[in-house]
């Protein structure tokens, strides 16, 4: 399984217009690309950077359902109308790492057209291994930061639940980049974040916010809120 990641600054005074151009023509045509379906549509909380933004995350069933959808017409044209709605769009291909909780969406089981159900938060994590350390990386952040995060889980006092890890596929964008997606189980724990320095339980060797350091340095984090009509919730 592939992911098409894509990250849309909308035009503010578009945004209705983007969104129902979206979920009324853009998601039912992508369904009809066999092996493809959008999945996930989430909004950049306000607040917590850019404004206008808007990620999209389309599940791929291999390359030939990327090249399908990359030469369909009919998406060329909807593309067409999407960009008079936005500034611009930024897209890379994804895969799953292999200790990622996610390995597949099955395409033929997310909703051709929007859903309508209640909002849920994610905080999704950009990393950039050191020079060298991308394998490292890959291999250290599911035996240890996984496993991390997976104990404060099973101990009731988790602010995060790691749904899955991914890699840019080879040539789709910057190498070295991995991409952490997390389901916000208890957002006082995000304001606990925000107001508070790190504890430094969190932060003594031993800790991955300790020990990744020799790995990287450098990651951003974004708050991305699903829309109500997103076809995965």
């Amino acid at each position: 399984m592939w992911l098409l990641h894509e990250t849309h600054a909308v035009r503010g005074d578009a945004q209705d217009a983007f969104d129902a151009l979206l979920r009324d023509a853009w998601i039912p045509r992508v369904a009809e690309t066999k092996g493809a379906r959008v999945a996930y549509v989430l909004r950049h909380a306000h607040g917590t950077g850019p404004s206008y933004r808007l990620v999209t995350l389309t599940a791929l069933e291999d390359a030939a359902a990327y090249q399908a959808l990359a030469t369909s017409p009919a998406l060329r044209e909807l593309a067409v109308q999407l960009d008079g709605l936005r500034h611009d769009v930024d897209a890379k291909l994804l895969e799953p790492l292999p200790w990622s909780p996610l390995q597949r969406i099955a395409p033929a089981a997310v909703p051709a057209a929007g859903a309508d159900h209640e909002l849920t938060l994610y905080m999704e994590d950009t990393v950039w291994p050191r020079e060298g350390k991308l394998e490292e990386y890959v291999a250290k952040s599911g035996a240890h930061y996984a496993r991390e995060m997976a104990g404060h889980e099973s101990r009731g006092h988790a602010m995060l639940k790691v749904q899955g890890g991914f890699r840019t596929v080879f040539g789709s964008g910057r190498r070295r980049e991995i991409v952490l997606w997390q389901k916000v189980v208890d957002p006082r724990l995000v304001l606990g974040l925000l107001t508070r320095e790190v504890p430094p339980e969190l932060t003594r060797p031993g800790t991955w916010m300790n020990d990744a350091l020799a790995l990287r340095d450098q990651w951003q984090s974004r708050l991305l809120r699903t829309t109500r009509w997103s076809p995965l919730a």
